[in-house]
């Protein structure tokens, strides 16, 4: 059909296409330009490191966890971020347990009793022991109090002392908040020795005593600070909090916070059988059950729809009430309130619901193993291209582990800052890996273009592993080729002038198996004599370099060798008619039946000549004189085809 047949929307679509043909190649081609640019400066340096490009790697690498750890700890920090989006994004959270509660001082119970005139926030002393009557009424096992009574009222003094005297009857159940202060505002005034602080505990069997002073602010009553404990938290370095400290320690003692006396009273365990912090498995969709304070001071559900059953609960008591201040950041929530953060930390210690982590070095050492293993496997020799699959599914399984650890089992294993770490490695050896590969097959990227006017001739051998199969299993014979293959990649690639032929079948084909131990090596060169002289002081190479990894070949197999010395380009030549010439070279370089050990004879020790067959074919595209010649004959120009001779 011609062009002015077609429908402009088929005309419009020719022209598009073409236009789109166009840009592609050009583009292609300045941008191979300008990765020539800095690949072929690449190569030269890869031809310099040759293999000791891995272990430097690995030191550099492991010289900077090294120092990460004793500095920033950004792999920590890292982990952290990644903590925060997998319990974000995990399936399931766990359930509570029922053992502990939040009493919230909230915005409704504020403005009842506003709303009764009886005055708004702050609650005087009576109110909060008439709260704390009614948790010890309603049945609750232990009380921890969220609030700071540092000071007396001078407006309620009969309160005052009936919060303290609630707090003596309590006999240890009602736990009320102190707060440490800095060393830099100690004195000799208020400083007060570490074994005498409220509830310290020894941390050591024998423990020196008074130990070093601390500074705390305890509350006002003689019984609210005996039975006191510390509201300090401590955020990670990015402010979020995810971590419980659960004791202050100084010197031989420890100090508990509020959470860790709490659950100490509640479960009837010495303080000391805690551990030092926690991670709390921290909720987003299932919190802790809340319950309003003025429905349980009122007796009836004033806030809430129901009044809570509290019986053999452990209460957190806290406010809630918007404007108060009192929230901090962690993982699931910007501004969580401070009391459920304590009482998070409860439920984690009675329950054991607290995230389970290795140890903070685990994840150095982790990432530390893996990138020595990674050096290690690019050092012997560049691996299968399916070791990207197979490093990518190692992968997906652990992140897959780590987010069923943490949804079903409370475990994380904190290895994704450590994967990231390693890929990263593994990413740089993979492309070092593609530049010695580049290199050794012949990418323009990496070195020069074929020369017509310099390249005249090609030397090429066919290079075959005998694996001594009939001796062998099916296993063990793919093992040897695979080893076999390893080493002429590693031999290739510390600078060999040999160009590898590749892609004769597609890997995993059905001829695969068949053809795998087959390589077909190339080089070329000026004159024949040149290209004969350099292909023998290479395949020599070859041979001791094998020859130095078993000391004898025949032990592991034996490589035998076709050779073949051919004109690259004849005078006159066409590129189609070039292209066919090498075609068929290599077709008979393949066919050939007469193969030469490589360990006893030098391949190029004796000439060889084509079937004649293949000659008479093979003179419709070229004349086969100047084709296969001894070195001490002159090479005349071949005539162009078709001309008369």
């Amino acid at each position: 059909m011609a062009s002015s047949d077609k429908r402009w929307h088929e005309r419009v679509a020719q022209r598009f296409e073409a236009a789109m043909a166009w840009a592609s190649f050009t583009f292609i081609t300045r941008w191979g330009a300008l990765e020539r640019g800095y690949r072929r400066p690449y190569a030269k340096l890869a031809l310099r490191l040759k293999f000791a490009f891995y272990p430097l790697l690995a030191i550099v690498a492991l010289g900077w966890l090294g120092w990460d750890w004793n500095h920033s700890r950004s792999l920590a920090a890292a982990e952290d971020a990644i903590f925060d989006t997998v319990i974000g994004l995990r399936p399931s959270e766990p359930l509570p347990s029922g053992r502990v509660a939040v009493v919230e001082i909230d915005d409704c119970s504020i403005e009842y009793y506003r709303g009764k005139g009886e005055g708004g926030w702050p609650w005087s002393r009576q109110r909060h022991a008439e709260l704390l009557d009614a948790l010890d009424r309603g049945g609750v096992r232990a009380v921890g109090y969220d609030i700071q009574f540092i000071e007396r009222s001078r407006a309620d003094p009969l309160g005052d002392l009936t919060l303290d005297a609630m707090a003596a009857g309590g006999k240890g159940r009602f736990v009320f908040g102190s707060a440490s202060v800095p060393d830099d505002f100690a004195n000799a005034g208020n400083t007060i020795p570490a074994a005498n602080a409220p509830n310290a505990f020894a941390l050591v069997p024998d423990p020196a005593a008074p130990g070093p002073g601390v500074v705390l602010m305890l509350p006002y009553g003689e019984a609210m600070r005996a039975h006191s404990a510390l509201l300090d938290v401590d955020r990670g370095t990015d402010g979020i909090l995810r971590d419980i400290t659960l004791r202050r320690e100084a010197g031989d003692w420890a100090l508990p916070s509020l959470a860790l006396k709490v659950a100490s009273v509640a479960s009837g365990r010495p303080a000391s059988a805690f551990p030092a912090s926690i991670r709390v498995n921290w909720r987003e969709h299932s919190k802790l059950p809340y319950a309003s304070a003025a429905d349980l001071i009122e007796g009836e559900p004033v806030c809430g729809d129901v009044l809570p059953d509290l019986a053999g609960v452990t209460a957190l008591v806290g406010y809630t009430a918007s404007g108060l201040n009192d929230a901090k950041p962690t993982p699931v929530d910007a501004a969580m309130p401070g009391v459920e953060i304590h009482a998070e930390a409860v439920e984690a210690l009675l329950a054991g619901s607290a995230v389970r982590m290795p140890p903070a070095w685990f994840k150095y050492v982790f990432a530390a193993l893996l990138l020595v293993f990674t050096c290690f496997v690019f050092w012997r020799g560049e691996p299968s291209w399916d070791m990207d699959a197979i490093f990518v599914a190692c992968n997906l399984l652990l992140v897959i582990a780590a987010f069923i650890g943490l949804s079903s089992f409370g475990v994380f294993f904190d290895i994704f800052a450590a994967i990231g770490f390693v890929s990263l490695v593994f990413g740089l050896c993979r492309s070092y890996a593609a530049t010695q590969r580049g290199r050794a097959v012949g990418n323009d990227d990496y070195r020069p273009q074929f020369d017509p006017d310099n390249d005249h001739w090609l030397a090429l051998v066919r290079l075959r592993f005998d694996p001594h199969e009939k001796d062998l299993g099916r296993r063990e014979t793919k093992r040897r080729v695979r080893e076999y293959r390893r080493r002429m990649r590693g031999w290739l690639y510390r600078g060999a002038e040999a160009v590898a032929i590749e892609g004769i079948v597609e890997y995993k084909h059905f001829l695969y198996e068949s053809l795998m131990d087959i390589n077909v090596l190339m080089w070329r060169g000026h004159d024949r004599a040149e290209v004969a002289a350099l292909a023998r002081r290479e395949l020599r190479s070859l041979r001791d370099y094998l020859a130095a990894k078993d000391h004898i070949l025949s032990d592991h197999g034996e490589v035998l060798v076709a050779s073949q010395v051919s004109v690259a380009v004849a005078a006159d030549e066409s590129a189609e008619q070039t292209r066919i010439r090498v075609c068929r070279v290599l077709g008979r370089l393949l066919a050939a039946e007469e193969e030469r050990p490589l360990s006893a004879i030098d391949a190029f020790a004796a000439d060889e000549s084509p079937h004649p067959a293949e000659c008479a074919d093979a003179e419709r595209v070229s004349p086969p004189a100047p084709e296969f010649r001894n070195p001490q004959e002159p090479v005349e120009p071949s005539p162009r085809p078709g001309t008369p001779p």
